[in-house]
């Protein structure tokens, strides 16, 4: 025994006087994780937007001449020349805009000593960049990562020069500001949400879409309130001051089977069956005629009702009290009107970049992993357009139709999994008692 207690005091003492082991090193906090993943970011945009933008006005030293994409020289030229006289375009098959959509037309026009190919594309370009700015900030002031502003970034470069000649980029950058306005912890939220959201809905209708999610009572009442006003009180002012203000509603009801929405993927194939019909420029797209048609199209359109059905039973099932609601609904509900409607035009995904980046501000979002294949779907569409789309239309090419079915596959999967993310993460589950 004694043997033994002297034993036991040596180690004690021998384990007193050993060196303390070294502290593991304590995680970076978050404001200086974002300080060191911050440049790298910065240095991806600007690269990107040096080299995309003067693509898109047609300067960069690597990009052949031949004028500004058709959307801007062509397209949006000619409704300038409408529109400034004071007129909305009339007898005109691809303008099916509401009477919002002046505003992102006329804009070029206030830019001083640029012309309104060149003015459009760099007011393009400044909506990307307050994106940008608006993203990054709004992670930083978090403590979030820089998943959002990495996903506009990248998904944008990879969509090419086309988002430049778009005014979709407008729209969005609109719809994005409505969402972070809404988490905003001030009285004015809801309102403001409201008004910015109505403001996007008279440019595209798709905006209008982010009222989906609003939580219950006061904070719906609020918001659609807000977007009742300002909605009308906008197209009450066009309609006030410029004639033909709805002819937009017409070319919208003859709409068709655009020849890249989902509608049209069993058509592609029908084509190598000895499928008598083919395709047409109608209705400012490419669009498929002949038999069946007709009834595909009324089809997508019975798709368009059920989704929107189930979003109007998600929201009498759901808890949208949580502040990630609002931004993952607004995707869902998005991603449901892209795949179910007759067109699916290449600047849609900007739309969706857009929302999913706003869904990535939020750490508990549904909404990571749809993001992801959104971005996928990016590679796709830009393959198809513009780099295989005469292949599609003119030839039939088994290549672009394989293109065009893993792009809609993309879609139809992220538009289902949203869809079932929202509903796990926001219907409680009832079990049965005991």
């Amino acid at each position: 025994m004694p043997d033994q207690t002297a034993a036991r005091a040596t180690a004690a003492v021998a384990h007193a006087s050993a060196p303390a082991p070294a502290p593991a090193p304590a995680a970076a906090p978050a404001p200086t994780r974002l300080r060191t993943a911050l440049p790298p970011l910065l240095a991806a945009w600007f690269l990107t937007r040096l080299w995309l933008v003067p693509a898109a006005l047609k300067i960069s030293p690597f990009v052949g001449g031949g004028g500004l994409d058709p959307s801007v020289s062509k397209v949006y030229t000619g409704w300038y020349a409408v529109l400034s006289g004071g007129s909305f375009p009339l007898h005109d098959v691809s303008w099916q805009y509401p009477p919002g959509a002046a505003l992102p037309i006329l804009a070029p026009g206030l830019v001083p000593g640029l012309g309104f190919g060149p003015a459009f594309i760099v007011l393009a370009a400044l909506c990307d960049a307050a994106i940008f700015v608006l993203l990054v900030r709004v992670a930083r002031r978090r403590g979030r990562s820089l998943a959002a502003p990495w996903l506009w970034t990248v998904g944008l470069a990879v969509l090419s020069t086309m988002p430049w000649n778009r005014f979709d980029l407008h729209v969005t950058a609109l719809a994005m500001l409505a969402l972070v306005a809404a988490s905003a912890r001030r009285a004015w939220a809801g309102r403001a949400f409201g008004a910015v959201t109505a403001l996007a809905a008279v440019i595209k209708v798709w905006p209008a879409l982010l009222l989906a999610g609003t939580a219950r009572g006061r904070r719906t009442r609020t918001a659609w309130t807000a977007a009742a006003v300002t909605g009308a009180a906008v197209t009450a002012a066009f309609a006030l001051t410029m004639p033909n203000a709805f002819s937009f509603l017409s070319a919208q009801e003859s709409r068709g089977i655009q020849i890249e929405s989902v509608g049209s993927l069993p058509f592609h194939v029908a084509r190598h069956l000895g499928w008598s019909g083919t395709w047409a420029a109608k209705d400012g797209s490419h669009e498929f005629v002949g038999p069946w048609v007709a009834g595909a199209g009324v089809a997508m359109q019975v798709s368009t009702v059920l989704a929107f059905g189930w979003l109007l039973w998600w929201r009498r099932r759901s808890d949208r009290t949580a502040a990630r609601v609002l931004p993952d609904a607004a995707l869902t509900a998005t991603l449901l009107f892209v795949v179910t409607s007759r067109v699916i035009s290449p600047q849609y995904m900007v739309w969706l970049l857009g929302l999913a980046a706003v869904c990535l501000l939020r750490g508990d979002t549904t909404q990571r992993p749809v993001a992801l294949l959104i971005l996928a779907a990016c590679v796709f569409t830009t393959l198809d357009f513009p780099l295989l789309y005469r292949g599609l239309r003119d030839d039939a090419s088994w290549l672009s139709i394989a293109n065009l079915y893993a792009r809609n596959l993309l879609l139809i999967a992220a538009a289902w999994l949203s869809a079932r993310r929202l509903w796990r993460g926001t219907v409680p589950v009832h079990r049965p008692s005991a």
